[in-house]
């Protein structure tokens, strides 16, 4: 379907919940700058469709005023439409052969912790973050929460034991990859050591961490950045130590998980997926198999962009350290930045440093540039989670420059300003 045509030929409704319709003439596929806070969306949980529900929710408060009283069938064409154009037909393919890969693996491998694959937040979190999370207010996140530099936030989250048992988990399944020498994909192309956790599972997990936890409180900091509608996630462990990561340099480009999707989807569709590994359990829950009907992170679906491309895959990230023993490993910031100005130069007001302390969390703009200091001694593990909107990535489309947030096009902004002034005030003496 070309990216211009508007019109959506009828299709059949089956018991399943397909959409189905008259042909409809709809006279733009484009989405509104500001959304209808007022408005309720429908629920879209019974498509089975190419994208998952939550996105047609998210999009469904920035829909034009013509678009947003229609029936479901139309808006659900509409933004369609218009995610169509972030999502072809080879791009479908590759997710189909993801959700292979991730069902060969759900399958097959014997959870050790079947108890951290639903969120149980009174036996993850910490009383106090929980009381947070439950006030749901600024001021209640800002009592538990510390603001080192503008935008980052650190606080404690994560109860021990829960981090014990994730970490194991990880173990567990990494022995069982070695065990199956099933080739897996690791989470980007700079964390060789590392697990995705949405491939063997955690995905309902994951979908209830984003919505129940990271959203709350990115609506309230982070609604310049997509934070009030966010829809998919990639969530990965990552372990440093000198046998393992060394380091993570500064996310310059910024993307090394779309390089590493490119990558990963190569062997894939190499891979005989139909058949399953050598370990032949395949009691697992029919939930796990219902979290293979959709790919959570849309995000992770990637456009397959060039490698020197600087588009970043997130507009929110997680990071929290689930402990193990270590030194060195700190994560260093050198401020928010759009794609035009990634690679500028970072002001003194900018830089900051962070030293990870397990249990510990610390959020940030996905658009923040970062990176870590190298391990020095030991081992660590990290929970890394990347939250994206398509809602916000659909109206950054129409913008120029992001003086909102993006540090360099504010002084741009400001520059032109003061220069503005400077000219004024100029006319002004000459014409005394």
């Amino acid at each position: 379907m070309s990216q211009n045509q508007h019109s959506v030929p009828q299709q059949p409704r089956p018991s399943g919940g397909h959409v189905t319709g008259r042909v409809v003439n709809l006279n733009s596929d484009r989405l509104c700058v500001s959304p209808k806070r007022d408005h309720k969306s429908e629920n879209y949980e019974d498509l089975q469709m190419e994208f998952n529900p939550h996105v047609f929710g998210s999009l469904e408060q920035y829909l034009p005023p013509h678009v947003l009283n229609l029936s479901r069938e139309v808006k659900v064409r509409y933004m369609r439409n218009i995610l169509l154009r972030y999502f072809p037909e080879n791009d479908r393919n590759r997710i189909q052969k993801l959700r292979e890969y991730r069902l060969k693996i759900i399958l097959n491998y014997p959870p050790l912790h079947r108890e951290i694959y639903t969120m149980d937040a009174e036996n993850f979190f910490t009383p106090s973050f929980l009381r947070a999370i439950k006030e749901n207010t600024e001021a209640s996140f800002r009592s538990i929460m510390a603001e080192p530099s503008t935008g980052i936030y650190t606080f404690e989250m994560l109860q021990p034991q829960f981090c014990k048992k994730l970490m194991s988990e990880v173990d567990s399944f990494e022995r069982w990859v070695r065990g199956t020498k099933l080739r897996i994909m690791r989470p980007s192309a700079m964390n060789k050591h590392g697990v995705v956790l949405e491939d063997f599972g955690l995905e309902t997990m994951l979908d209830r961490f984003m919505s129940d936890i990271i959203h709350p409180i990115s609506r309230v900091f982070y609604s310049e950045f997509g934070g009030s509608s966010l829809d998919s996630h990639h969530g990965f462990v990552v372990e440093y130590g000198i046998s393992k990561d060394v380091e993570l340099g500064r996310f310059l480009q910024l993307v090394e998980f779309g390089r590493c999707f490119v990558d990963a989807i190569s062997w894939i569709g190499s891979q005989n997926c139909s058949s399953p590994v050598s370990n032949s359990n395949i009691n697992q829950s029919d939930q796990n198999k219902r979290n293979l009907s959709s790919v959570a992170f849309l995000g992770r679906r990637t456009k397959c962009e060039p490698q020197n491309s600087s588009e970043i895959n997130r507009e929110v990230s997680l990071n929290v350290c689930l402990g193990k023993e270590f030194s060195g490993g700190e994560v260093f910031f050198q401020g928010v930045r759009c794609e035009e100005h990634v690679l500028s130069i970072a002001q003194p007001g900018e830089i900051f440093n962070y030293s990870h302390v397990p249990g510990h969390a610390i959020l940030h703009p996905g658009r923040q540039r970062h990176g870590a200091r190298p391990t020095t001694s030991g081992n660590r593990m990290n929970l890394i989670i990347w939250c994206r909107s398509s809602t916000f990535r659909e109206l950054k489309k129409y913008q120029r420059d992001f003086p909102s947030w993006c540090g360099e096009c504010k002084r741009k902004k400001e520059r032109a300003r003061l220069s503005l002034m400077v000219s004024q005030q100029e006319l002004l003496k000459r014409e005394i």
